[in-house]
């Protein structure tokens, strides 16, 4: 079976792209958000709204 492209243009653009640091993330985890939620809605018994926490 043939080949696409040639093997010795392999990772041609991979090593050409400039490498980007990374950010750090901003929102919280999802088991966070979860825990979150569940302390507003059923401990603290909070409505959803403008106010909500």
């Amino acid at each position: 079976m043939p080949t696409h492209g040639s093997l010795s243009k392999a990772g041609k653009v991979r090593s050409q792209t400039p490498k980007i640091v990374g950010q750090k993330k901003t929102k919280p985890s999802p088991r966070n958000r979860n825990k979150q939620n569940y302390r507003k809605r059923v401990i603290l018994q909070k409505q959803p709204g403008q106010n909500w926490y």
